[in-house]
């Protein structure tokens, strides 16, 4: 969409109802506005950075994405942030204690002495994610827009992927791919069975993590449901790759259908944590 479109559409809507979603990776970063009253995605934009830069580069990249479509001027009923990113460990309920966060990171990421902790609680599966925000950003969000919910994308997956599975028995692997990472949700009987996350740079990275992960939990390439969403089609490069080895496999399509996009853009080039938000 071209931001003369954008500026007006915001400029124009005088809803105080107004949502603001925005994802931050060190790899790339995305916002949708969504008027809750007439359930209407009004804009959305996505980024991505040729290179990983670090949290403070990320923070400028925001400003400046955040100046061009004049988001400052909009006033929101509620802002969401969600943070991108492989500092996290999942701990169930009965053992976590908030006193110990850094101790249940320190063997899954690399953590510094000065990163700030947070968690978040997953109730419907007694489960708490321990990850790192880019505190950074938190702040900037802040300072701009006063309280807000922040969130780590692993949360976001695992809740949505949990509500729709249903009460399937069998298996299911669902991978999600953006921006050279891959995320693996193993779900069975609305109960997580694994949840990791990858970077890769190659379709043979990509092979390896899903073939180790099944072959870790012990799950049959030729039964295995494998569900594919995210930034890849039906006869990509990686698709093919995954039916070379998995015979069960398909596009998933989230159910998420509910928001009519004001632009007319596909719903799909909105990212899948994104509109889980909204």
């Amino acid at each position: 969409m071209t931001n003369e479109t954008t500026n007006s559409i915001l400029e124009n809507s005088k809803s105080e109802y107004h949502k603001l979603s925005i994802q931050v990776s060190l790899n790339g970063l995305s916002f949708c506005v969504l008027d809750t009253l007439s359930n209407k995605i009004l804009a959305s934009e996505k980024l991505v950075f040729e290179n990983e830069l670090t949290p403070y580069a990320v923070q400028k990249e925001i400003k400046q994405l955040f100046e061009k479509n004049r988001i400052k001027d909009v006033k929101f009923s509620e802002v969401v942030v969600i943070h991108r990113n492989n500092l996290f460990s999942l701990v169930p309920q009965s053992l976590f204690n908030k006193e110990e966060l850094a101790n249940y990171l320190k063997f899954n990421a690399k953590i510094l002495a000065n990163d700030h902790l947070e968690y978040d609680e997953i109730k419907s599966l007694d489960m708490v994610n321990v990850y790192v925000p880019f505190m950074n950003i938190n702040n900037y969000i802040y300072d701009l827009f006063g309280e807000f919910e922040f969130l780590h994308h692993g949360t976001i997956l695992i809740q949505t992927l949990t509500n729709s599975h249903g009460n399937l028995s069998e298996p299911i692997c669902y991978i999600h791919l953006i921006q050279g990472h891959m995320d693996i949700t193993v779900i069975s009987n609305k109960k997580l069975i694994l949840y990791n996350n990858f970077s890769f740079n190659t379709k043979e990275d990509f092979i390896y993590y899903l073939l180790f992960t099944l072959e870790q939990l012990k799950l049959d390439t030729e039964t295995t449901k494998l569900k594919l969403f995210g930034s890849i089609e039906e006869g990509d490069e990686l698709y093919n790759m995954c039916h070379q080895y998995v015979r069960d496999i398909s596009i998933f399509i989230p159910s998420n259908t509910t928001f009519y996009h004001f632009g007319g853009s596909e719903k799909e080039t909105i990212d899948f944590t994104l509109l889980n938000t909204l």
